[in-house]
């Protein structure tokens, strides 16, 4: 299985941006998906997760700006990012629990997508 993000940028303050990513390759069932950021010199922190069902789970940095939703026809999880702020720079990493067919649980990683937050 794996991850392609794309969406990041450059955006100003108050700006909005949109990321997308979607899984392919040997699918079974993907369970949980979800949104981590890391900026320089922190640790990678969870900005939002979704279930299969559509259950949402936001930082709270985020609640109230950040939209998180996805399509399992595309296994696709998509995060929208409004009013954003200088603070929320950071490289976004998307994961997926997959379920593969002997009932394995692993989680992938996408690769980074940049999100600069300057004016």
């Amino acid at each position: 299985v794996q991850l392609q993000a794309s969406g990041g940028g450059l955006v100003q303050p108050g700006g909005s941006l949109r990321l997308s990513c979607a899984a392919s390759g040997s699918i079974f069932i993907i369970n949980d998906m979800g949104w981590y950021r890391q900026a320089p010199g922190k640790q990678r922190e969870l900005v939002a997760t979704i279930t299969s069902g559509g259950g949402t789970n936001y930082a709270d940095s985020v609640k109230g700006r950040f939209t998180i939703s996805r399509d399992n026809a595309k296994n696709t999880v998509y995060l929208q990012m409004n009013s954003l702020e200088p603070e929320d720079t950071a490289a976004y990493y998307c994961n997926a629990q997959h379920l593969g067919s002997t009932f394995t649980l692993t989680v992938y990683w996408g690769q980074g997508t940049q999100v600069t937050v300057s004016s």
